[in-house]
């Protein structure tokens, strides 16, 4: 492509062209004036036609004693409609021609026809002062014409011919010829004005439009050259054929310049495309734009270059020839193909997993808003599923993060084959993953979809020679049932999904209101609970341990209750999971263990305190301080202090659970597994922790009274393994003489049950504690009342 040539200078401009009467050939300014002399012209309309009003009005307050009112009533509706016509036609914006617009030539004549009618027909009924000021009124509205509408000539020259022959005439048929004369020359002066306002309009406006395309030129240019040869510029003809190539705009195409020249610059961008009648959504956006002539700015358009495909930005401006008549367009092109690549790969790793693949919590929102959008629009139904990796953390916990990873790998794996073009699969983070159903009007296809996903999950993983067992949880929400918004159906659906956790994972729930309803009422005893020890609301019940033989007492487990002022009893299965979750449990639990250590102090010596302990207080390596603190407090014996823990602890923390065990029985304090055989039981516990005592769930006790082989049998296993380890076993729940005497038979060292007690209240565990000083003391309590079985 040539260099752009720089504009013509500036030339005068001739009378006939400000008066539409020819264009003159190579006379840039001439035909570049509509624009600029419509602006003007708007901007001095409304002045124009306060003046016309004021006039109007002052004209018919100075006849007002001269003519009869009907006159002057139709003279003025007449001058108010003449005044608002032309200042219609001024404020004009659709004209093609405005500066020649016949509908503004005709509304000044009609105007000045109007006040034509004041010199020639009212002045001469008026007295000599009057007439003198209506005169000099219409001069004063000729110079406001001659002003205001300047930049639009032939209707300026049009009043100012028709007011002052008038004005002229008037004066002559009174006898003023020295009148006459004088209006005929002040009208000619102002037509000089006329023209030589709206030639000096012209010249600056032709100088602001040629310093523009200048301009406009020069930031084309320094783009070319500014990025290395990275953009080139293109031209092309009216009829939109390429024109001038450039040697950079070849290198792009990929072809010869002489191939490029007379080539339609549509049928250069579609391609292939342009044969097979297609193209893209921004190709016809620039083929419109050039349709109608406008300009574009930075289109983003994917181009087929040497059967490679491109992406390139293209902007462009329509130009004008000499006269003003449309030429084509010219514009500038990069390729930003480079750019566009590093812009996808920065949108992928902002909604796609990293460590997966699959689409992030950010897309699986944006997708499910979508979902949910188009299930209103269509009145169907979409689902969201939430899915949790049961026993993940172990594998973490055990074999360490990177294999974590594998493993997470291959679920994302499995899920990617189960799902259809009707599913997202995404995950949110951690274990959690998340499906979209788009369309989830089958009930039970969803059902079936979330039991296939726990079955496939479920099965064995081979990572790093090991082989991994997980499951899976699913929890599920349907939209715009249970949400109108991604929000409330993400909110459902991990309220179903913590159902299905709660009930042991492996399993798929559905929303229903009442697990909101259950929320809620977790929410207000979380709050609750956050005030209750400040508010001194929990306190402890003491539950005798007695000999199995003799019925001595031989210790109490404390055992955490909280009455509440408004809530009443909480049970403690209730709130004990809920102080878990919400890490309360760690300042409740030291509160637990200073309480019941510092009531057991008081007891004899041979009377032992039973503390329950949260696998999250384990969790904490800072729990063998809390211990050596109360019972340096207290003063209680650490050989009179025993903690009871649960399985599960081991299987939370692994070994770290059994270091921190190792410390607390360094300090004295006895150990007891609680609940042995209802969890994950292994032999490998109890040859790494030296426990005190095994305390046998109830469930089997009471199995074991109803005859139950399989239990009695697990009963006698358990006993003779403690024996022969050198622990104690406590039998729980014994509730019945029929339970103590199958205790008695199978070797259980201690019983514990409402059967000897229930919980005691403080005052009732104290009297009975002190009681085991006298000889003649009486046995313990064996009746319990049934609301306190249920506690």
């Amino acid at each position: 492509m040539t260099a752009a040539s720089p504009p013509p200078p500036l030339s005068p401009v001739a009378v006939r062209a400000l008066l539409g009467w020819r264009r003159a050939a190579g006379d840039s300014t001439a035909a570049r004036l509509a624009a600029a002399q419509r602006v003007v012209a708007r901007r001095l309309a409304p002045a124009l036609l306060a003046i016309l009003l004021v006039a109007s009005g002052v004209t018919v307050a100075l006849l007002a004693d001269a003519l009869p009112a009907t006159w002057l009533g139709a003279w003025l509706a007449a001058a108010t409609l003449a005044a608002a016509a032309l200042v219609h036609r001024l404020r004009q914006r659709d004209a093609d021609e405005p500066a020649l617009s016949g509908g503004a030539v005709r509304a000044a004549a009609a105007l000045g026809l109007v006040w034509a009618i004041v010199p020639l027909l009212f002045a001469p009924r008026a007295d000599a002062g009057t007439a003198h000021a209506l005169h000099l009124l219409i001069g004063t509205v000729s110079t406001a014409i001659a002003l205001a509408a300047a930049t639009l000539a032939p209707a300026a020259l049009a009043f100012l011919l028709v007011g002052g022959a008038a004005a002229a005439l008037g004066l002559m048929l009174g006898g003023d010829r020295l009148g006459a004369v004088g209006a005929m020359v002040f009208t000619l002066l102002l037509a000089l004005i006329v023209l030589a306002r709206a030639r000096a309009v012209a010249r600056f406006s032709a100088a602001v439009l040629a310093l523009e395309e200048r301009e406009a030129t020069v930031r084309l240019l320094l783009r070319e050259v500014g990025d290395g040869g990275g953009d080139w510029l293109w031209e092309t003809d009216a009829a939109r054929r390429i024109i001038g190539a450039s040697e950079r705009l070849a290198h792009a195409c990929a072809c010869a310049r002489d191939d490029l020249e007379g080539m339609p610059f549509l049928q250069l961008l579609a391609g292939p495309d342009w044969e097979r009648g297609t193209c893209a959504e921004e190709l016809r956006l620039i083929a419109d734009r050039m349709t109608r002539r406008e300009p574009f700015n930075a289109v983003a358009l994917r181009v087929t270059v040497a059967g490679e495909a491109r992406w390139w930005e293209l902007t462009a401006t329509p130009r004008l020839d000499p006269a003003g008549r449309f030429a084509g367009y010219r514009g500038v092109a990069s390729d930003i193909t480079e750019q566009r690549a590093s812009a996808e790969k920065i949108s992928r790793m902002a909604r796609f997993d990293a460590l997966t693949g699959l689409p992030n919590r950010l897309f699986v929102n944006e997708e499910l808003a979508r979902a949910l959008t188009d299930a209103e629009r269509w009145r169907a139904r979409c689902a969201f599923m939430m899915i949790d990796l049961d026993r993940f953390k172990a594998v973490n916990d055990t074999l360490g993060h990177p294999v974590g990873d594998r493993l997470l790998r291959r679920v994302s794996e499995r899920l990617a084959q189960l799902v259809t073009d009707n599913e997202l699969i995404g995950r949110l983070g951690g274990d959690e993953f998340a499906v979209v159903v788009r369309d989830a009007s089958d009930a039970a296809r969803l059902e079936r979809l979330a039991r296939t996903i726990i079955e496939t999950l479920s099965q064995p993983y081979e990572v790093d020679q090991h082989t991994l067992y997980i499951g899976a949880s699913v929890g599920v929400a349907t939209g715009p049932r249970d949400g109108r918004t991604a929000e409330t159906l993400i909110r459902s659906a991990d309220l179903a999904l913590y159902r299905s956790k709660d009930q042991g994972g492996g399993v798929y729930h559905a929303y229903v209101p009442q697990l909101h309803v259950e929320a809620e009422e977790r929410r207000v005893i979380e709050l609750a609970l956050r005030r209750a020890l400040d508010n001194e609301e929990l306190h402890l019940a003491y539950q005798p341990v007695v000999d199995a033989r003799t019925g001595a007492v031989r210790g109490f487990e404390a055992l955490l209750r909280w009455h509440h002022p408004e809530l009443g009893n909480i049970p403690p299965a209730k709130f004990v999971p809920i102080a878990e979750d919400a890490r309360l449990i760690a300042p409740i639990g030291a509160w637990v263990l200073r309480t019941a250590c510092a009531e057991a102090a008081g007891w004899p010596d041979d009377v032992r305190i039973a503390v329950n302990v949260s696998p999250d207080q384990l969790h904490n390596p800072q729990f063998v301080g809390v211990i050596t603190a109360a019972l340096a407090e207290t003063g209680l014996p650490a050989r009179r202090l025993e903690l009871e823990v649960t399985e599960s602890v081991f299987l939370r923390e692994g070994t770290g659970a059994v270091q921190l065990l190792k410390q607390i029985l360094d300090l004295g304090v006895g150990l007891s597994l609680d609940d042995f055989g209802t969890g994950y039981s292994s032999l490998g516990y109890l040859s790494a922790t030296r426990f005190s005592s095994i305390k046998i769930d109830r469930s089997f006790v009471q199995a074991a009274s109803r005859g139950t082989a399989e239990a009695i049998a697990i009963i006698r296993a358990v006993v003779a393994m403690a024996q022969s380890m050198g622990m104690a076993t406590t039998a729980e729940g014994v509730e019945s003489e029929a339970e103590l005497r199958l205790a008695q038979e199978l070797g259980c060292g201690s019983i514990q049950g409402f059967y000897f007690g229930r919980p005691l209240p403080v005052a009732e565990a104290r009297a009975l504690a002190l009681s085991v000083r006298r000889p003649d003391a009486p046995p313990a309590p064996r009746v319990a009342a049934p609301a306190d079985r249920a506690a």
